[in-house]
């Protein structure tokens, strides 16, 4: 008995799934695009999103300039976000937005522009080219809306990305320093410069004091393997990161090793004035 009413159901199930889907090819092949919109907004609701989709690209250059064209265009971009269609959404919420800048949908969408390339932002790790038009988009948003309610979504949005910039940068400086084991001065100079880079576009990050001391390290390093003339110019730069680095980071993890350094760059700097 709970067999059979178990097969019912399934029966009845697929007899469902094949009817939605003949009455769907149906439509698509409709010359009645009122029909298509009304579909369209009702698999829409319903959270069928790719036959709303399908529908909506049908119509959209048959209404176009009409009432309806609006909430339809506003409907296409979501239709590709809730499929996870990141950048063709960012892409129709701002065509959305600059055609329908007076709309009560005109703030939302361009929100959704920035927040679709927010989503659409690859790990830390990856190209981070997405991450900054989203960073761009997000605060463009907040600049033209303060009062938005989707602020909040956007600055803490905002946060994640400039995290991964922040430790796209860190990786970078220390990639360039790991190539140290060479020894040779254009790796140090160029890790020195990351290091810099860094300190400069994320001032009070919480990797700073690492990257202080490594700076002090790799000054080091390069006045070690420099020529004669320049060593003592190294050193003295080195000396000079060390007292920068102690005036902020007095109880630092690095002191030990860093001061090892100090001592070894003013023993280097006698050698070289005798």
């Amino acid at each position: 008995m709970r067999n059979s009413y178990k097969n019912l159901l399934l029966i009845t199930l697929i007899t469902v799934l094949i009817t939605a889907c003949s009455d769907f090819r149906k439509l698509r092949k409709s010359d009645d695009w009122e029909k298509k919109y009304d579909a369209a907004i009702n698999y829409y609701e319903q959270g069928e999103y790719y036959r709303a989709n399908v529908l909506l690209e049908q119509i959209l250059p048959i209404i176009k300039g009409s009432e309806k064209a609006e909430i339809a265009n506003f409907y296409y971009g979501y239709t590709y976000y809730y499929q996870g269609q990141y950048l063709l959404a960012s892409h129709y919420f701002k065509t959305f937005y600059d055609t329908f800048n007076r709309s009560q949908f005109a703030e939302e969408a361009r929100f959704m522009f920035g927040y679709s390339l927010f989503q659409d932002s690859p790990r830390y790790n990856l190209d981070q080219v997405s991450s900054k038009e989203a960073i761009v988009a997000l605060q463009g948003f907040i600049n033209l809306y303060p009062n938005s309610k989707f602020v909040p979504k956007a600055d803490a949005a905002l946060g994640q990305l400039r995290s991964k910039l922040e430790r796209k940068a860190y990786e970078k400086a220390l990639l360039y320093y790991d190539l140290k084991k060479f020894m040779t001065g254009e790796y140090l100079k160029a890790s020195l410069v990351e290091f810099d880079n860094f300190q400069d576009d994320f001032p009070g990050s919480s990797f700073t004091e690492e990257i202080q001391y490594l700076e002090i390290e790799a000054m080091y390093n390069l006045a070690e393997v420099s020529i004669y003339s320049v060593k003592k110019e190294r050193y003295l730069e080195a000396i000079s990161f060390y007292e920068t680095f102690i005036e902020t980071y007095e109880n630092s993890k690095y002191l030990k090793k860093a001061q090892d350094i100090y001592e070894d760059c003013l023993e280097q700097i006698r050698k070289l004035n005798s």
